[in-house]
């Protein structure tokens, strides 16, 4: 019986010796950079973490994986470092040295990912089981070893200089003041949370000059006393809307939605339901327009870094101009002075209304990505699958930031002007990251 055992275990070392490694079949695939993503998106909502604070992750994340690709590929990218603000410089592979490239960026981004705002660790079942596939798929010992050892160096060059972008020293901000002055700001029903992140202003930005660098017009004067202003009319038109939704109008607003985290009221009963933030969306997106257009792994990390810079920079330039005007939502002004059981579509999120930040994220995202992918890349967006609500397609990113104005429009949470504003601003931050970025020579 031992002798039959024993020859069981030279036949099993013999097959498994002579089966030819498939490594870098498994790790060159973008597609495992896109579900690598998708791994992170799921621990960032189930963290409930606000969306400016998840473009944060998803930022230096991407960056650090981009940082990885551009050491392997001088020929063809060029290093973020001496581009993006702070970043001086990013640790270099040793000289001599056998990397796996695509699996040390796959690893840098999750161990940036999970370090920048997560404990340590949130990531390392998932790290372990990509350690794992590369032993099972015959990557040579001193490769993985080395491939680890770089990912390890870029990642903490990227977290050394993540810790320098003031984030940590808004965590002991002031609160936003609660003034119930006409047409200012007060928090919603359900929740009627506080402000959300009332200081995002001071992050460092990451192409913009500073948060100001682009100034959004004011609004329009409160006013609900002259039917001809032009906030008397975009409060009405909000109210219409909302009170005359066709079922595609609901669909799409419900589509673009992208609450992380419902408060829903049931009698006494209440709870949170989840889904991916503006920019998890985005990130999805990214992956669907990569497959698409076959994108290679290159491609493929680039265009997430690029998206993610434009997403980071793009929240920071609302949220700025969110906090200047400090504006009512539609909500508390119908409640007040027209309808107190008016109810927009869309649960109101907890900041000020002007400008709207998914409008401008998402009309910045498709700048971004336009540029790596290209343009007319028709698809259909998958995203909301997970989440219950069905698919929408489009004929272009840039047509998918253009239905976004609508859908918070629709929603009920958005002014419409506002709307217009932010996607109209948020081209010109995602034009910014386009211009004055030199990634792929």
């Amino acid at each position: 019986m031992k002798r039959l055992l024993l020859l069981f275990a030279v036949a099993f070392l013999l097959f498994t010796s002579c089966k030819k490694p498939d490594y870098v079949k498994v790790f060159h695939d973008p597609d495992l950079y896109s579900r690598t993503v998708h791994e992170l998106n799921g621990v960032v909502m189930g963290n409930n973490f606000t969306p400016v604070v998840a473009s944060r992750n998803y930022a230096y994340a991407n960056i650090a994986g981009y940082e990885v690709i551009a050491a392997g590929d001088p020929v063809h990218y060029r290093s973020l470092a001496g581009q993006l603000n702070g970043l001086k410089s990013v640790a270099k592979p040793d000289k001599g040295a056998t990397i796996d490239y695509p699996y040390a960026a796959t690893l840098a981004f999750c161990k940036v990912g999970e370090a920048v705002t997560f404990p340590e660790g949130s990531l390392k079942y998932y790290t372990d089981s990509l350690h794992q596939l590369a032993i099972n798929h015959g990557m040579p010992t001193d490769i993985m070893a080395n491939s680890e050892k770089f990912a390890k160096t870029v990642a903490l060059s990227i977290m050394a200089w993540s810790k320098k972008d003031n984030y940590l020293k808004t965590r002991s901000m002031p609160k936003f003041a609660i003034n119930d002055s006409a047409g200012r700001w007060v928090p919603t029903p359900p929740a009627y949370t506080e402000a959300v992140e009332p200081h995002w202003s001071e992050i460092r930005t990451m192409v913009m000059n500073n948060a100001k660098e682009y100034t959004v017009p004011p609004p329009p004067k409160f006013d609900i006393k002259d039917k001809n202003s032009l906030y008397y009319k975009d409060v009405i038109y909000s109210k219409n809307a909302v009170d005359s939704l066709t079922a595609d109008q609901a669909h799409m607003a419900d589509f673009w939605d992208d609450n992380p985290g419902k408060l829903n009221v049931s009698g006494h009963v209440m709870f949170i339901t989840k889904k991916f933030s503006p920019p998890g969306h985005w990130l999805s997106i990214v992956g669907i327009g990569a497959h698409k257009t076959k994108a290679d792994f290159n491609t493929t990390v680039c265009a997430y870094a690029k998206t993610s810079i434009a997403l980071f920079d793009a929240f920071i330039e609302s949220w700025t101009a969110k906090y200047i005007h400090k504006t009512a939502r539609p909500e508390t002004i119908i409640n007040k002075y027209f309808d107190p059981n008016w109810h927009p579509h869309l649960q109101t999120p907890p900041f000020p209304e002007y400008t709207c930040g998914h409008c401008t994220i998402s009309a910045a995202a498709a700048e971004a990505l336009t540029s790596v992918l290209g343009d007319n890349v028709a698809y259909t967006d998958t995203s909301e699958l997970e989440f219950g609500i069905k698919n929408r397609s489009y004929k272009s990113f840039r047509a998918a930031a253009n239905e976004n104005v609508w859908a918070r429009f629709y929603g009920g949470i958005h002014f419409h002007n506002s709307c217009v504003v932010s996607n109209r601003f948020g081209k010109i931050v995602g034009d910014s990251v386009v211009i004055k970025l030199v990634m792929k020579k």
